[in-house]
């Protein structure tokens, strides 16, 4: 018996006809809901990103914080040790799909001035993260 290697090739070679699943980056950390700002920031230096998603309690994709945001949180004159990111995760739902083509990701991130929406499957469980093309 002999393996026979499979070569993967992309759904489609046109850019606008490739799905979110084809394009899209990966999710990065995923952090509690109930993770503190300071933490949060901690979390993503460690991991050198510029985002988080955040899930709740079940491991289901909630939203998904910027460094920018966890830094204007900090910096602002109401900041407390005590504010988690359920109080402050942008909540962008409905997430993206994976079988949405990237086009009309991107398109819909334009419209609704969306920075980079998780990408999750059916069960809420995140898989990525789209980001606009430049």
């Amino acid at each position: 018996m002999t393996l026979d290697q499979t070569q993967f090739r992309p759904a489609s070679s046109h850019p606008a006809h490739s799905t979110v699943a084809d394009t899209m980056d990966a999710a990065g950390p995923q952090v509690w809901e109930d993770m503190t700002v300071e933490v949060a920031l901690s979390v993503m230096a460690a991991a050198r990103t510029g985002h988080l998603v955040v899930c709740d309690e079940d491991g289901m994709c909630t939203g998904l914080v910027t460094r920018d945001r966890l830094t204007a949180v900090r910096d602002g004159s109401g900041y407390t040790d005590r504010i988690r990111l359920r109080d402050i995760a942008d909540v962008i739902g409905p997430f993206a799909s994976p079988l949405v083509t990237r086009a009309e990701a991107e398109r819909a991130m334009r419209c609704r001035r969306l920075g980079a929406p998780p990408v999750v499957d059916g069960h809420g469980n995140a898989l990525g993260v789209v980001a606009l093309s430049r």
